[in-house]
């Protein structure tokens, strides 16, 4: 497991430039350093200084909150979606929700690593032509970003995609999961599939999988079978990876309308919120330690919730950073992506609010992680 002072040392190499003493000396604190011990610390970090240097991918995802064209799919409940449909939904209209997203896709993790993220999964798109709408967009078109989607049955017609950048990530293989539900009547109940890719992130062989569960619609207690039988579905994809390779090196994430602490995540896929905790075959949330501090990527009534999450395989986890390792998750949260005013102000500024155009993001933040290993000599 990665140890505590490690994430420190890398942290310190990160603010080197920084010339801020007292940052410094908090993190020794934290650690309980004596005055000296940080002393001989700081002195010996900056003689490995140029020794060491260290690769840093980030992972993402972003609920975009419907992000539809204006064309009428027959097939599929999008008429609200269109010129003529309830939202009103234009060609302008679209074209600034693409150049918003685009943006934000744009800055997550940048502050670390000066570049978009590596990889991205998304949910709430409703086809392959706004996916590519939005990775050719001028924010996005020099990333070159490739696209892995599949249409999904749900009825609203919104799937989840795959975004990944050629130069460093090398698909193998993907497949769309189905999700099979009922309704209360016994019919079928339409949903998102759940995508798994693997491949391989700068030589390292690597499974991503693409998450939206059923939503919360009718009350989380009425809502939550669905859930359960998402996350079970879940576990069997991750059990299936295991039994071809039991050293599967595993990454999900997506919005999964449950918080970390629910039985979607406690009892069915078991996670684990502390690292000391791992054993070989756990998983590990590391989202929980953000929710207990009440940090949400959504909000409703005033109440915060964790929906966006990523979980790992327990091998991700390592202090030997010869192979990619988790380093630290965030919630991507600037003050431009919050609504600064009136009813829902400390909320994620979204596209429609109380029936009315606002012309905003998403309702939800999307979240990050960084993977981190030594950097080749």
């Amino acid at each position: 497991m990665i140890n505590t002072l490690y994430l420190y040392i890398i942290s310190f190499r990160l603010l080197l430039t920084s010339n801020n003493f007292l940052m410094y000396f908090n993190y020794a604190y934290k650690l309980k350093f004596s005055i000296l011990g940080f002393l001989l610390f700081f002195v010996s970090l900056g003689v490995s200084q140029e020794k060491k240097n260290y690769e840093i991918r980030t992972i993402a995802f972003y609920n975009v909150e419907n992000l539809f064209d204006i064309e009428n799919d027959s097939l599929i409940h999008d008429d609200d979606r269109t010129p003529d449909g309830k939202d009103r939904w234009t060609k302008e209209r679209l074209d600034l929700k693409i150049n918003h997203i685009s943006r934000v896709l744009s800055e997550i993790g940048s502050e670390i690593t000066n570049t978009s993220p590596d990889i991205i999964g998304l949910c709430e798109v409703e086809n392959h032509g706004v996916i590519k709408s939005l990775v050719t967009h001028q924010n996005l078109i020099n990333k070159n970003y490739e696209i892995i989607h599949f249409d999904s049955p749900d009825e609203r017609g919104i799937d989840v995609a795959l975004l990944y950048k050629p130069s460093v990530f090398i698909p193998g293989n993907f497949k769309s999961h189905r999700l099979l539900l009922s309704n209360e009547d016994g019919y079928r109940d339409y949903t998102r599939d759940q995508l798994v890719v693997n491949g391989f992130l700068e030589a390292e062989e690597i499974n991503f999988i693409v998450n939206h569960w059923p939503s919360r619609s009718g009350g989380e207690l009425r809502s939550r079978p669905n859930r359960l039988l998402a996350s079970k579905l879940n576990k069997r994809i991750i059990d299936s990876l295991r039994f071809l390779d039991p050293d599967a090196k595993i990454i999900s994430m997506g919005d999964f309308n449950d918080d970390p602490n629910n039985d979607s995540f406690k009892k069915i896929l078991k996670t684990k919120g502390k690292q000391q905790d791992l054993e070989a075959i756990d998983l590990f949330n590391p989202m929980e330690k953000l929710f207990k501090k009440g940090i949400g990527s959504l909000a409703y009534r005033d109440k915060w919730n964790l929906f966006d999450q990523f979980y790992i395989s327990s091998n991700l986890i390592s202090e030997d950073k010869q192979a990619f390792s988790f380093w630290k998750v965030n919630v991507f949260n600037p003050s431009y992506l919050t609504d600064q005013n009136g009813r829902y102000k400390g909320y994620p500024i979204r596209t429609y609010a109380g029936g009315s155009y606002i012309g905003g993001y998403s309702d939800h933040y999307p979240i990050y992680l960084y993977l981190i290993r030594h950097a080749a000599p």
